[in-house]
C-alpha cells in the first residue's frame, strides 16, 4: 500500500514566536519515515501554504523554527521538510536525487492541515533547495507560485563551481560528472524546464559565491527560452547571507508576491 505524505505522528515543538505555533511533523514519503516543521498561525482562519525547502545537506543549513515562524507570521502555514536521513528520519538525504520526493510529498502533507488553503501552495527555496522546488513544480501541477532564493539550478554546474563541496558530492551522488554522469543527469531539472507551469520569481545576491549568480541566470535562461513567467530580484552588493533588515523586508516583499499569483 502507497503510504506517501501520511502523517505518523505530529508533536509540538517550541515557538519563537508567540503569534506562531510549531510542530515536528514524521510522514510518509517513498517508503520513509521523513521529518519536518511546520509553522502556523495560532489566529483563527484561512492561510496559503508554503512549502519551505531548506538548503545545505544534513545538519548544515538544518531548518531554522525562527526563519519558518518568520514566514507564518506573514500569514502563511509553513512546512519545512528535513529531507530524508536528517534529525531521525529514514533513509539518506541525496542531494537532489530521489530526496526530491520529500518535497513532492510534503506538499499532500500541508493540504491536510486545516488551516491551509489547499488550492494556493507555494514554494519557497534557499541554496540547495532551488532544485528540491524546481522538481516539485515540475512534477506537481498544483503548485501556485515559486521563489528561489540563491537557489540552486544546475547540480553540475554546483560540482565545477564548489570545489569545497566536490568529496561530499562524490560520496552522496556517488562519483564525479564525469565518472557518473547518469546521476548528475537525473537531477538536471533545467532539462525538464518546460514541464513547469507556475510562476516563478528568482532572489539572488550578485556577490554570492556560494551558490554564484550564474546559477540564477542559467535558471532565467531556461525559463525565457521555455515562454515561462518569472521575475528576477538582483542585488549587486548582496553575498548569500543578506542583512537582516534587508532580508525581513525581502521576506514581506516575496510574501506579497505569492499572494498575488
Amino acid at each position: 500500500m502507497n503510504c506517501d505524505a501520511r502523517m505518523e505522528n505530529k508533536r509540538n515543538y517550541p515557538s519563537p514566536n508567540p503569534n506562531v505555533r510549531l510542530f515536528e511533523i514524521t510522514y510518509w514519503s517513498d517508503g520513509f519515515k521523513v521529518k519536518g516543521l511546520l509553522a502556523e498561525p495560532i489566529a483563527d482562519g484561512q492561510y496559503e501554504g508554503i512549502i519551505y525547502l531548506r538548503g545545505g545537506i544534513q545538519h548544515v543549513g538544518m531548518v531554522r523554527p525562527s526563519r519558518i515562524a518568520q514566514f507564518a507570521s506573514q500569514g502563511f502555514v509553513v512546512f519545512a521538510p528535513y529531507y530524508r536521513g536528517n534529525r531521525g528520519g529514514e533513509g539518506k538525504d541525496e542531494f537532489g536525487g530521489d530526496d526530491r520526493l520529500d518535497a513532492i510529498n510534503a506538499v499532500d502533507v500541508l493540504k491536510q492541515n486545516p488551516k491551509c488553503i489547499s488550492s494556493k501552495i507555494h514554494l519557497f527555496a534557499f541554496s540547495r533547495g532551488g532544485i528540491m522546488a524546481l522538481w516539485t513544480a515540475i512534477l506537481r501541477e498544483d503548485i501556485t507560485s515559486v521563489v528561489t532564493w540563491s537557489g540552486v539550478s544546475d547540480i553540475i554546474f554546483t560540482y565545477k563551481e564548489r570545489k569545497d563541496m566536490r568529496k561530499m558530492m562524490k560520496r552522496v551522488i556517488g562519483g564525479t560528472p564525469n565518472t557518473n554522469p547518469d546521476e548528475y543527469r537525473r537531477r538536471n531539472a533545467l532539462a525538464r524546464i518546460s514541464e513547469l507551469n507556475a510562476p516563478v520569481l528568482i532572489i539572488h545576491g550578485m556577490q554570492d559565491e556560494h551558490v554564484s549568480i550564474e546559477q540564477a541566470k542559467l535558471l532565467e535562461n531556461a525559463l525565457f527560452e521555455n515562454g515561462k513567467v518569472y521575475e528576477t530580484r538582483y542585488f549587486p552588493n548582496f553575498t548569500h547571507y543578506i542583512p537582516p533588515a534587508q532580508n525581513i523586508q525581502i521576506v514581506r516583499d516575496l510574501c506579497d508576491w505569492m499572494r498575488r499569483q
